[in-house]
């Protein structure tokens, strides 16, 4: 499965009122994995930079005035994206700029060059109602850095964003869920099976478990909360 994680960064808000693209990155995934392989540009959007998009990415129409126009970079980003399943944080903003760059040089829109689009918003808005839900936010939920990043950019939003969306979508991973039998009764179908015979395992010492309260103690203060495998 091929995805494509996308961020954009913009003039302003507003693409109907003449906002345009000044940067964008991407980030391959092939099967949930990172290939290596991403796409980022600055553009010369040929209008001025609002105070409060500036203040969020700090790109300047001076610093853009010597980059390719949208319409220089548009045939390498619809190859890049082409047939891939499309993942953004706040789709819609992304899409909106997207759609009408497209449009201005009369060309079918961005989403009908891709597979699909998955908005990160939505999915964490349904895992953690009533909460946060920023790139910020979800990086500190998951434990994932950015301290590197004091202002916006587009790679860089990207790659924490693919982050975030491998953290959010992590499934069953650990393979001894094979040891359960589902078959058998009691426990609502959920009674252990036995182990192999063959399994090796090792008690833990009085200094292992003495260190291993430690951590949980430790873990507790950070939280200022009781760790849930502690109670």
């Amino acid at each position: 499965m091929r995805q494509i994680i996308l961020d954009t960064e913009t003039t302003g808000l507003n693409p109907a009122t003449g906002d345009r693209i000044i940067e964008i990155g991407c980030i391959e995934l092939i099967n949930r994995r990172q290939t290596g392989k991403t796409l980022h540009h600055y553009i010369n959007p040929e209008r001025d930079i609002a105070e409060g998009a500036f203040a969020v990415h700090g790109l300047s129409r001076e610093f853009l005035s010597d980059k390719p126009l949208f319409a220089h970079i548009v045939e390498e980003l619809t190859e890049f994206v082409k047939d891939a399943e499309v993942i953004i944080h706040n789709a819609p903003f992304d899409l909106s700029f997207l759609n009408t760059e497209y449009a201005l040089l009369k060309r079918p829109i961005f989403t009908e060059h891709v597979e699909k689009v998955v908005d990160t918003l939505i999915d964490a808005r349904r895992m953690f109602p009533g909460k946060r839900n920023s790139l910020d936010a979800l990086c500190e939920r998951f434990a994932i850095s950015n301290e590197h990043r004091t202002l916006h950019g587009a790679l860089l939003d990207a790659q924490l964003l693919a982050e975030v969306y491998l953290a959010m979508t992590r499934g069953q991973e650990d393979l001894t869920i094979d040891l359960i039998d589902y078959s058998t009764n009691g426990l609502n179908g959920l009674e252990r099976a036995p182990l192999p015979s063959n399994l090796v395992y090792f008690k833990a010492s009085d200094l292992d478990c003495e260190a291993h309260s430690k951590a949980l103690e430790d873990i507790g203060k950070a939280s200022k909360k009781t760790p849930v495998w502690g109670l």
